[in-house]
């Protein structure tokens, strides 16, 4: 039975906020401004972005039993998102990040752990946990769990939208009962041996059937290819206070655009525009909106696009 629009399985964390007038030299110093403690964390943070446009939400995963992890369940217990199975490991710290942020750019670097005892093993999967939403969406950082997850979604018939920003071990085990990969800028790349980023989604689709192969390509936007035809969005210019978080919203958006119907064009215009609007604010959470405020962005915002990329894909 269908309870849920959307079920994301994956990582949350805790993190530590740094910010800095800039970045320092390497092997310098330099004072910090401020020190806040954000949650955040890949599905997690997508399934809020979900929750606030309004979709019944559920979350699976694992947190700590510290601070950090009583932190991170804090946050979603106000979201109306389903928690019944967000597992509370014992004697296990939950997964934190430290992230200096330059507040003249906006721009952060990211220091992260995440100790074994967080994992989530593939039999504490169900079919029950996977099969009472619309839609899927995953990462591929506990690859066995997350593969059994998306086999039980593609038996189903249900979609798998997918968050993925490195090469996981395994991760050929999830790619073919995807339907919408969304990756980092890298990952194509990074996993086909092919520089070239319009070639490298071409063979990731082509070897996996994916319905959509994309990639964020942060301020410059989105590519995306489907159908044989390659789609690029510009991206949304900002007063850019904290890039962090910007690509798991971006991945809650495109989520909620997929249950609507959207065409593959206006469901990277939108996920672009609420992933700038959260950017507006500090955390990885901070700057997220709902749809009457992604609506107005996307009327009155100036665009920044990738000159090569709107080329290539307008000329094909």
């Amino acid at each position: 039975m269908v309870q849920f629009d959307v079920v994301g399985v994956g990582l949350n964390a805790t993190d530590t906020l740094l910010i800095v007038p800039h970045f320092p030299a390497y092997a310098g110093k330099v004072p910090f401004a401020e020190e806040m403690l954000s949650p955040g964390g890949q599905v997690a943070s997508a399934m809020v972005a979900c929750a606030r446009l309004g979709l019944r939400t559920k979350y699976v995963g694992a947190v700590g039993d510290d601070e950090r992890g009583r932190i991170q369940v804090d946050s979603l217990q106000g979201t109306g998102i389903n928690l019944d199975h967000v597992f509370v490991r014992r004697g296990c710290p939950n997964q934190t990040a430290y992230i200096v942020i330059d507040r003249s750019t906006g721009e952060r670097t990211v220091l992260w752990r995440r100790d074994d005892c967080l994992k989530v093993r593939p039999e504490e999967i169900t079919e029950e946990m996977i099969t009472c939403a619309r839609l899927l969406h995953i990462d591929g950082h506990d690859t066995p769990a997350v593969a059994r997850a998306a086999e039980i979604a593609r038996r189903h018939g249900i979609p798998v939208t997918i968050d993925v920003d490195t090469i996981y071990h395994g991760f050929e085990r999830v790619l073919p009962n995807v339907d919408y990969l969304v990756a980092s800028s890298e990952f194509p790349a990074a996993w086909t041996g092919e520089s070239d980023p319009f070639k490298a989604l071409v063979s990731i689709q082509a070897e996996y059937g994916i319905r959509v192969a994309a990639m964020t390509l942060g301020a410059h936007g989105a590519l995306a290819l489907e159908g044989g035809r390659f789609h690029y969005a510009p991206a949304f210019v900002v007063n850019c206070v904290d890039t962090t978080g910007a690509g798991d919203v971006f991945h809650g958006a495109f989520c909620y655009a997929v249950l609507e119907g959207m065409g593959i064009g206006a469901a990277l215009d939108f996920s672009n525009a609420m992933a700038a609007l959260n950017c507006t604010a500090l955390g990885a959470r901070g700057g997220i909106r709902g749809v009457d405020e992604i609506r107005a962005l996307m009327a009155r915002a100036e665009r920044r696009s990738h000159p090569e990329f709107a080329a290539r894909a307008a000329g094909q």
